[in-house]
């Protein structure tokens, strides 16, 4: 779910929130209940819950990829004229 900043326009609370993309802006400043909070322009963050990709899921350890040896006739070996 993203997380998006507020600021009121009139009292300079800020705070950040988590909603759903389809849910409506919030107006109502928490901290001083006038209609001027406002949601900030910035870069989006977002919550990662559950199963899914984390940070440590490609650091390390995993076997990298070695390029082919040439192959006679310099195509490399990686093409149709030679068997895999």
């Amino acid at each position: 779910m993203p997380i998006y900043e507020y600021r009121c326009e009139s009292c300079g609370f800020q705070k950040e929130h988590m909603q759903k993309m389809s849910d409506a802006l919030l107006t109502t400043c928490p901290s001083c209940g006038k209609e001027t909070y406002v949601k900030l322009l910035s870069a989006a963050g977002f919550q990662l819950k559950g199963k899914g990709w984390y940070a440590t899921d490609f650091k390390g350890g995993g076997a990298a990829a070695k390029p082919a040896e040439a192959a006679p006739g310099g195509c490399g070996g990686n093409c149709a004229c030679h068997p895999h």
